[in-house]
């Protein structure tokens, strides 16, 4: 069994992104793809823009800040919060891609292997793998090198992910 959406990726590193805002913008590029594929040709935000309103630092962001400052932006149709895995999976199935956060440092795993330490992804798919679950997600690139589309384990890494559905309640 296979799910993937066809979701458009950026690097946090692309040019039209502040320097200064780079290394941290994993989280508002992320929010950034939700919002294209979510609002297609509707989306009033760049990731610069996303980055202050959400309240990006030079260390992250914080899942407090993306749920409460998404739903100040999008405004109350829509539904912001984390969610289970099996919620997730229903949210892709449904064509809705879901944020995903590794997090081994707040999670209080230093010494976890982990596919990332800290990082914000847009989750755009899933399939079953020798009885394994596998995520796909664009990676949201790095210095040099666009966005790309990779799979990831679900079980090594399953301790330190959250997931944030960005969900409309009524028809777009």
């Amino acid at each position: 069994m296979k799910t993937q959406l066809h979701v458009q990726g950026i690097s946090q590193y692309d040019s039209s992104i502040h320097a200064n805002f780079q290394a941290s913008a994993c989280g508002p590029v992320t929010a950034f793809v939700l919002l294209n594929y979510l609002l297609p040709n509707a989306n009033p935000f760049q990731p610069n823009d996303l980055y202050r309103k959400l309240g990006g630092t030079r260390i992250g962001l914080f899942t407090y800040r993306f749920i409460r400052n998404m739903r100040k932006i999008l405004g109350p149709n829509w539904q912001i919060e984390k969610c289970s895995l099996h919620t997730a999976l229903q949210e892709l199935k449904n064509g809705r891609p879901v944020a995903l956060k590794f997090d081994k440092y707040f999670s209080l795993q230093w010494n976890k292997k982990s596919t990332f330490a800290y990082h914000w992804v847009p989750l755009i798919g899933y399939e079953i793998e020798d009885d394994e679950l596998v995520l796909v997600i664009h990676d949201n690139g790095g210095r040099n090198r666009e966005s790309k589309i990779r799979k990831v384990p679900y079980s090594p890494n399953a301790s330190i992910l959250t997931f944030i559905q960005v969900t409309p309640l009524a028809a777009l």
